[in-house]
């Protein structure tokens, strides 16, 4: 089985300079594989990546949200950025590989299609669908929670959350000195970001979907 995110960038048309988003997303999915046969960005802001691992699938969903939300805002005095992005996550079987990730198909591809095409009518901009509906159930729930706090991200603390996601093994106080700020600074942005509720929801997706897939 394999994962599949679809997605897309949110007001990105706000944005005078598409590449203050594009280049940066770009230079994300380029770590994960080739485009276009593992990535691609079509019309502009949708994409569509081939995640491996479905277990990652959360992870890399999230750090696609922190990119996108330390884009600056067009207004100097937001603190949120004017960018957002939508995402579905698809998991099952890839049956066919094409020369282009848009030509793949498969229960995964399906899957996230069918999931995309109904964020909005959920009023959400976070959800999965998988072989398997008792999980859809649990993990949308957390999901829809956790994408409530992200959606708030300020740019300082989509800035925090990169450094918790490329760093696990940093204390605060590295941190901080990371950020240029103090160890009581970096506590309150630690809290205003959520970032212990959303690293939990991530623990317990990956647990439950490495216990599907053996």
């Amino acid at each position: 089985m394999i994962a599949v995110l679809k997605g897309d960038i949110v007001a990105s048309r706000k944005l005078k300079n598409p590449e203050l988003w594009l280049n940066p997303i770009k230079e994300l999915l380029g770590k994960w594989g080739q485009s276009p046969k593992d990535w691609e960005l079509v019309w502009g802001d949708l994409f569509q990546v081939e995640i491996t691992r479905p277990e990652d699938a959360l992870l890399k969903a999230i750090q696609i949200k922190v990119l996108l939300k330390q884009v600056q805002p067009v207004e100097d005095k937001k603190r949120m950025g004017t960018i957002d992005v939508r995402m579905s996550m698809g998991i099952g079987d890839k049956t066919y590989t094409g020369e282009r990730i848009s030509e793949s198909n498969g229960p995964a591809f399906v899957h996230a299609g069918e999931k995309f095409e109904n964020l909005k009518k959920e009023y959400t901009r976070l959800a999965i669908k998988s072989p398997w509906p008792e999980f859809d159930r649990e993990m949308n729930l957390y999901l829809s929670l956790i994408n409530r706090f992200m959606d708030k991200w300020s740019v300082s603390s989509a800035q925090l959350m990169q450094i918790v996601l490329n760093q696990p093994s940093y204390t605060q106080e590295k941190i901080g000195a990371e950020l240029e700020i103090k160890q009581n600074s970096v506590s309150g942005r630690w809290r205003r970001a959520c970032v212990d509720e959303i690293l939990a929801v991530e623990s317990r997706y990956r647990e439950k979907i490495v216990k599907l897939l053996t």
